[in-house]
């Protein structure tokens, strides 16, 4: 009775443990719901580009139409309408929208400014 009493012990505090992982960065690094936006390498051309042309060039473009301020039609024009023209807080902006028609879908928006942080790739 003793032994299996020492055996049953044995089985629950394995039980514990093995069902009490405490490290949680194999599911957490492997999950690509909770992946880091900053561990993705983001590029203008394949990235960012496309949703520039989807979203601004029709009043953006070479030349700029309909009282738009600037061209966004390169990575240098577009780096500097962030750095120097808020263009991050414009089109996050819900009282004085850019593109005037809409918010952009929150993860276009987010990763303009993921690929800004990243230090404007190309």
């Amino acid at each position: 009775m003793k032994t299996s009493g020492i055996g049953l012990l044995f089985a629950f505090v394995f039980l514990v443990f093995a069902c009490s992982k405490s490290d949680n960065s194999e599911g957490v690094m492997n999950d690509p719901d909770n992946e880091d936006p900053e561990a993705t390498t983001l590029s203008y051309q394949n990235d960012v580009r496309p949703i520039i042309q989807g979203n601004c060039l029709s009043c953006h473009g070479n030349p700029p139409t309909n009282n738009a301020p600037m061209s966004l039609t390169s990575l240098s024009l577009v780096q500097s309408a962030i750095e120097n023209r808020n263009l991050l807080s414009r089109i996050n902006n819900t009282t004085n929208p850019m593109p005037p028609d809409g918010l952009m879908p929150q993860n276009a928006r987010q990763l303009i400014a993921d690929w800004a942080n990243q230090g404007f790739p190309e």
